[in-house]
């Protein structure tokens, strides 16, 4: 077994080729081969988001605090709160972050294939990030 206390865990800024916005990321645990379960804690400030993405083998959102907005591509977007569980499958272009008006905390749990863990694609414009649900 390999136990990691919280207060040893570093927190890192979302790049911004990844991130538009004030992203806090913290890697809680990537397993080492032949597992590929990699999971992380991720806080958004108001307004900040991934870009669009997908991912070789799906993820699980689990939101853990705050208010957020997620989006599948060609779908409205949808609000998410805490306690809220987001199963993006396979393949599927999406993204995420916190609304506008407040943060939003999730764990990001996803698996990798052949190492990939997630594809980066363009950025959540700022006009299509605005017709998020009224504040």
């Amino acid at each position: 077994m390999e136990l990691k206390r919280g207060q040893m865990a570093q927190t890192s800024k979302g790049l911004p080729e990844n991130f538009t916005g004030d992203v806090d990321f913290v890697l809680l645990h990537a397993a080492a081969e032949p597992a590929r379960v990699s999971c992380a804690n991720v806080t958004f400030q108001p307004g900040a988001r991934t870009h669009w993405h997908t991912h070789p083998l799906g993820q699980t959102l689990i939101v853990t605090a705050g208010v957020g907005w997620t989006q599948c591509d060609g779908e409205p977007i949808a609000e998410v709160r805490a306690g809220d569980v987001i199963w993006c499958p396979p393949g599927h272009k999406h993204w995420h972050g916190a609304s506008a008006g407040q943060s939003m905390t999730h764990i990001a749990v996803q698996e990798g294939l052949n190492g990939v863990f997630v594809e980066w694609l363009e950025p959540v414009s700022d006009a299509d990030y605005a017709k998020g649900p009224p504040v």
